[in-house]
């Protein structure tokens, strides 16, 4: 597939994931009588991801993150000329996210970006359990650890085929469920990254972690998997 393909489909994809993942959890979490709560975002995050891997995963791979395509990379899945164009795509698809999440929140009269905020991830005062800056950092390098591993045992050659999605969509709804209360969930520097351009202030302040730390956690299990399942054939 053209590279363009893949950079629209890449683009596309990382747009759905924040605008549905950050979007329930923007307008729908709280909502009166009916909100979904940390469990609807949760499968809301998984869900867009399966939706999309079904989409456009023949496409582009469907990344949607930074740090999945860096720690394919690293687990020799991935070429390093992609790598730059595909993390560009996938952030600007966050960010187009983000401003539309931001526009359309701004309809209600309640709503108030410095109140309300826009998903967007934190640690120290702005975690939403107040989790300490370490605490923070170490929980995004595990569970982007994990994620991968999921993703590189998922895709594996040697694994059932067809499946891939419902693993990796589970793994992310599971994801969300342990660390919403702790960083608002990043795993993803995309997903970080749309939100905090429009939060600004504190959230383009404390970006940095979730760029950090989802990027250790995916390099460090590129280099594990193939040590524990080998190398595809």
């Amino acid at each position: 597939m053209h590279l363009s393909k893949r950079l629209g489909a890449e683009f596309f994809g990382t747009f759905w994931l924040v605008f549905g993942g950050c979007g329930s959890a923007v307008l729908a979490a709280g909502f009166p009588n009916v909100g979904i709560g940390l469990l609807g975002v949760s499968l809301a995050f998984g869900l867009t991801v399966l939706t999309m891997a079904y989409a456009i995963g023949h496409v582009s791979g469907c990344h949607l993150n930074p740090a999945v395509s860096l720690g394919l990379w690293a687990g020799g899945r991935f070429p390093a000329k992609d790598l730059l164009p595909y993390i560009v795509a996938q952030v600007l698809g966050g960010i187009v996210a983000g401003g539309l999440l931001y526009l359309i929140a701004s309809g209600s009269p309640t709503y108030d970006i410095a109140v309300n905020g826009l998903a967007a991830n934190g640690y120290g005062a702005h975690s939403p359990g107040g989790y300490s800056l370490v605490a923070c950092l170490v929980a995004e390098i595990v569970l982007t650890f994990m994620f991968l591993m999921i993703i590189l045992g998922a895709t594996d050659k040697r694994a059932p085929a067809g499946f891939a999605p419902i693993a990796i969509g589970l793994a992310l709804t599971l994801i969300h469920l342990i660390s919403i209360p702790v960083t608002n969930t990043s795993v993803n520097p995309a997903r970080s990254t749309g939100p905090a351009i429009f939060v600004g202030g504190w959230a383009i302040q404390q970006l940095w972690l979730f760029w950090l730390a989802p990027i250790v956690g995916a390099i460090i299990a590129g280099f594990v998997y193939p040590r524990i399942a080998g190398k595809q054939q």
